[in-house]
């Protein structure tokens, strides 16, 4: 039995670059049959964007677009609008990304999909609401971060570092994604009951606020009392009107920071994160786990309100238990996890993609292109389902599968050449 949840439904995807290709793969994944519209002759700007072959597409491209198929089209040709047409007819799905009015200015905006397929979800990502006095700005990941509050509120507050940063997370780019696959699945409930398919409009700007939502917290708290408890500027600084960067605070109103470890001088991520919660059992155990009784009887210690006050002094004396003792981040966390104390090791990339035990079928997964490229590592699909596994096939040549998609949709062996030489699915031979 096929339990795969996409299972028949027909996604177009006219997406390129990371935010809409995100999408458009895990509805592969999750069954759909994804036709990817590519340009003739040079395809997802991705496939040929930090190569690490000449003659490959490069890991950006392979990670995003694996169990799609490529259809090489240009839709602003006569035939190449007849053909897109054809495929919108009977489209579930049609995803787009392009800049505000490019979509329109081709034929293919929502009132014309709409009316031509009442059924079809549309799609479209941008990189701000419509509503937005940013509307007109061009968007890419850093835009969305630095305009959503991500950037402002994350990295150093103090020091030569202190300045806006940018995560390490696509919170603009697969985040959007993520957000509109919600939005699409929402849309094919809502048609079970409606019959007719909605207009889903995502911007990056919203899935990146969305991730911020905390920091809006804290705002409200600020403009009401005019400081904010669990950051480190707490007590001896003024707060600014603003929510200010926090370094490596938690966020919430439990004490985490991140420890130098043994071997921090020559490994960059020797580091370790520990968190103190408010809780006075938990807060018992975590003391005894590192000895430090006399904090129970210490007002500057005994109670979260009084810790919130003296951060420095327990980051300190924690920071220097970890180093009189030669402890490496994973002695460091075995020691303190069997006390039940909330800790983890900093681990980078290379220690993540060296776990076996996250190559479980969905968190890590191998995939075998054929041809010079071979085996590569992907993420998976982000959650598991009782009973349904993905499986995870190769990504698609530049138009590898335009002869089969167009037989499939009705056109003739001589309509198909016809295309090919007259620059609708391949380049026009000079």
């Amino acid at each position: 039995m096929n339990t795969a949840p996409l299972q028949g439904i027909k996604v177009i995807d006219f997406t390129n670059v990371q935010s809409g290709p995100s999408c458009t793969q895990l509805l592969a994944w999750l069954g759909a049959d994804v036709i990817k519209i590519e340009r003739p002759g040079s395809g997802d700007a991705t496939r040929n964007e930090l190569q690490f072959d000449p003659d490959c597409p490069s890991y950006y491209f392979l990670q995003l677009n694996s169990d799609k198929r490529s259809l090489a089209l240009d839709a602003a040709t006569p035939d190449g609008k007849e053909i897109m047409t054809r495929l919108l007819k009977t489209a579930d799905i049609f995803i787009e990304n392009l800049h505000p009015g490019a979509m329109e200015k081709l034929g293919f905006g929502w009132d014309v999909v709409h009316k031509l397929n009442p059924r079809c979800i549309y799609g479209t990502i941008k990189g701000f609401p419509v509503s937005s006095k940013y509307a007109h700005l061009k968007a890419y990941e850093p835009v969305a971060q630095v305009t959503a509050a991500a950037a402002s509120t994350t990295g150093w507050y103090d020091g030569d570092y202190n300045i806006p940063t940018q995560s390490g997370a696509a919170l603009g780019d697969s985040n959007t994604g993520m957000h509109m696959t919600i939005g699409l699945l929402a849309a094919l409930a809502q048609r079970e009951r409606t019959g007719e398919g909605c207009y889903v409009y995502q911007s990056m700007h919203n899935a990146c606020l969305n991730l911020c939502r905390i920091k809006t917290r804290d705002q409200l708290t600020l403009d009401k009392i005019g400081y904010l408890t669990q950051y480190m500027q707490y007590p001896n600084q003024k707060f600014p009107d603003y929510v200010p960067r926090s370094g490596n605070t938690e966020g919430s109103g439990v004490l985490g920071w991140t420890y130098k470890c043994k071997g921090w001088e020559t490994d960059a991520n020797a580091y370790v994160y520990i968190i103190f919660q408010r809780g006075k059992k938990d807060f018992e155990k975590a003391v005894a786990a590192f000895g430090f009784e006399d904090w129970l009887t210490n007002p500057d210690f005994n109670t979260a309100d009084a810790r919130d006050k003296h951060k420095q002094q327990l980051i300190d004396r924690v920071q220097k238990w970890i180093l009189d003792n030669d402890l490496d981040k994973f002695q460091v966390t075995e020691k303190l996890a069997a006390a039940a104390v909330p800790v983890a090791p900093v681990l980078n990339t290379k220690e993540i993609m060296d776990d076996e035990t996250l190559y479980d079928g969905n968190t890590l997964v191998k995939i075998n292109q054929p041809g010079k490229v071979g085996e590569f590592v992907t993420v998976g699909v982000p959650f598991t389902m009782s009973n349904y596994q993905p499986t995870y096939g190769p990504c698609p040549e530049l138009g590898g599968n335009t002869a089969e998609v167009l037989k499939e949709y009705g056109f003739s062996e001589a309509e198909i050449d016809a295309f090919a030489k007259n620059g609708t699915t391949a380049p026009v031979k000079k």
